[in-house]
């Protein structure tokens, strides 16, 4: 291993070499006071814009949407209850479409004419439809054929649109794997099946995995978009909630920032599995 020779002064004096620990905190100290900068540059602008409509703001009646105490004891606020059914029909939806996506990705790899035509056709196909019209057609004209209702319309469009995003990271990881790993499989007496079960998609796995836990934080974002059918999820509860009490800026900026911290969250644990189970190059 080569060791990085140190700089000198002009005066001949070396100089301390920086440290990989210090140009991480460096980097993080960076990207905390850009998002800052960036938040309250939006926040600010937010508030002068409400301040010359003469918006009056009412902040205090927010709380109670999170967390109130009655008679009865604690009970949960609407935005918090409409969080937990957002989490429920993202992790539902993001299952399926985990299912999904994996059979979609064999059917292209098995090298079969049929198969593959059929996934590419349903890859291109969901691809090209934008997902409130994918939305659409799940309800009003899937829904009313098979007897599914609104809740179960948007699990299973988000599942199909994300299938096809997940089929691709399934492909690119099994294509990842060497080609020697196949040899190795047939050569001992596996079948394709069992190379895929033991050998292939284990391997693959450290290869899917960032961009597969990326992929949870893109479906909580995108099951925003069922309120347009009014299913009970956290962006449905803040616009009944404005028009119940017309605090637009407030719910709005309250959602916003749930979403964010949620968000938030999902992406430090992505950082984590891409550190933990990064490919070593």
């Amino acid at each position: 291993m080569s060791i990085a020779e140190p700089s000198y002064t002009p005066k001949g004096r070396a100089l301390p070499q920086r440290q990989p620990i210090a140009k991480a905190i460096d980097s993080i100290t960076f990207a905390i006071i850009a998002y800052t900068a960036i938040i309250g540059g939006i926040v600010w602008l937010a508030y002068s814009g409400a301040q010359a409509m003469g918006y009056n703001w009412q902040w205090y009646r927010i709380p109670q949407y999170f967390y109130t105490f009655t008679d009865d004891g604690f009970q949960w606020g609407e935005i918090s209850v409409g969080l937990v059914k957002t989490l429920t029909l993202s992790s539902i939806a993001f299952a399926l479409a985990v299912v999904m996506g994996l059979i979609v990705a064999l059917l292209r790899l098995s090298g079969l004419v049929v198969c593959t035509a059929v996934s590419v056709a349903f890859l291109e196909l969901i691809r090209n439809i934008p997902l409130l019209v994918l939305l659409y057609l799940f309800y009003y004209v899937l829904g009313p054929i098979f007897g599914f209702d609104r809740y179960w319309a948007s699990i299973l469009c988000l599942s199909v649109f994300h299938s096809v995003l997940i089929s691709e990271i399934f492909r690119a990881g099994i294509n990842a794997v060497a080609k020697g790993q196949w040899e190795a499989a047939t050569s001992i007496g596996m079948s394709k099946g069992q190379a895929y079960r033991y050998i292939i998609l284990p391997q693959s796995i450290r290869f899917m995995l960032p961009p597969m836990t990326g992929e949870v934080v893109h479906m909580v974002k995108s099951s925003a978009i069922v309120s347009v059918i009014a299913v009970a999820e956290l962006t449905t509860i803040g616009r009944n909630i404005i028009s119940e009490t017309y605090m637009s800026f407030e719910v709005w900026f309250t959602i916003a920032a749930v979403y964010m911290v949620v968000t938030l969250i999902l992406s430090v644990g992505v950082s984590f599995v891409e550190k933990r189970y990064a490919v070593d190059t």
